[in-house]
């Protein structure tokens, strides 16, 4: 093993650490709205599982993660990943969330903000959509500030943290839109 090997394991570890603290603590807050998220962290092992599928499916392009800290305490507040990349499209899906703690404080909307910016700059989509679920309120005012239009409502298309379905919320932003917010 090289150095730079044992270097990014330990980071990893360090950041699979700090993820299923913020997944632990907002377990309640979270529940309903990222059950996927929440299985698949639950445990400090299945947290380091999903931290490095994580880092895998960012080298192989599938998906990007970034991580929100707090600036004063420098710890774990939130998530954001681009997800469902279809490059032949040309689009892709935000899935983020913040901690109970630092929600209306703007954080989140700088997230999907710069994420935007790297989306269709970087990653050159020309449609990037957010799926919430229609309890998840916060998530769909975030969509709307952002000029993301509602497209529709998927009918029974997420099932929840009880395991009960739910409808989806469809937003979508299209390349032309936000460059014309942009100006």
């Amino acid at each position: 093993m090289s150095f730079t090997d044992w270097k990014t394991d330990r980071i990893e570890d360090i950041l699979s650490e700090e993820f299923y603290k913020l997944i632990d603590k907002n377990r309640n807050h979270i529940s309903q709205t990222f059950p996927v998220t929440l299985v698949n962290s639950d445990s400090l092992k299945k947290a380091k599982d999903f931290i490095s599928f994580a880092i895998d499916k960012e080298k192989n392009k599938e998906g990007y993660y970034f991580y929100a800290r707090d600036l004063k305490t420098n710890s774990l507040i939130g998530y954001l990943c681009i997800k469902s990349i279809d490059f032949r499209i040309s689009k892709c899906e935000l899935g983020y969330f913040i901690d109970e703690d630092f929600q209306g404080k703007g954080i989140t909307s700088k997230m999907v903000s710069d994420t935007l910016d790297f989306c269709f700059n970087e990653l050159l989509m020309n449609k990037v959509f957010i799926c919430t679920s229609e309890i998840n309120l916060a998530s769909q005012r975030i969509a709307l500030k952002h000029n993301f239009k509602q497209e529709g409502i998927l009918r029974d298309e997420f099932r929840n943290g009880d395991g009960q379905l739910q409808n989806t919320v469809y937003f979508g932003l299209l390349k032309s839109e936000y460059n014309q917010h942009e100006r």
